[in-house]
């Protein structure tokens, strides 16, 4: 009696991901994510120091940046055993961009929204008939904070126009449509 033997070969695919702009994409967002997580996680510090209640914005967006950075490393991980699919990048990256875009707008509500937002406050001046100590640190800190919520705003746009552009990357790869 003859015995057929099958034999079933599998031809793991292999993708080209662009080097330059895959490392210029890694570079932008560890920064833009490491930015928003030590602005809101200084911001966090203030209000407990000053015993103020959080608004949600700020610890949403330190876990946010902290998913960002987990993200980042696990990517880091899987490029360097040559396995980074484009399908794990997409979702990853869309999942990322909601959160990014939730926190884009409502770090964008916080700063140039209705009466009492931050904005609102960046304004202000010493009196200059009257300068003291006192007066030049208040205002020194109040325009610190404005420089903190302005700096975390565009590095939050940033990292969200990135996460949009890391979507579009990973499907060319996917698609092998990269010139």
């Amino acid at each position: 009696m003859a015995t057929t033997e099958i034999i079933t070969v599998q031809r793991r695919r292999k993708y080209h991901w662009p080097e330059a702009q895959l490392n210029f994409w890694l570079v932008i967002m560890i920064i833009s994510s490491s930015v928003v997580l030590g602005i809101f996680a200084y911001l966090t510090s203030i209000q407990n120091s000053l015993k103020l209640g959080l608004p949600w914005i700020l610890p949403y967006m330190i876990t946010t940046s902290a998913l960002m950075i987990i993200f980042i490393i696990i990517m880091l991980g899987l490029i360097s055993q040559q396995q980074l699919l484009p399908g794990v990048v997409v979702l990853g990256s869309f999942i990322l961009f909601v959160l990014w875009l939730a926190g884009l707008i409502e770090t964008s509500i916080q700063l140039y929204g209705p009466s009492g937002a931050v904005n609102s406050y960046c304004g202000s001046r010493p009196n200059t008939d009257v300068i003291d100590s006192q007066q030049t640190a208040v205002w020194l800190a109040n325009s610190s904070l404005c420089v903190d919520w302005r700096a975390a705003f565009a590095f939050e746009i940033v990292g969200t126009i990135f996460l949009l552009w890391m979507m579009v990357m990973a499907y060319q790869v996917n698609r092998d449509d990269f010139d």
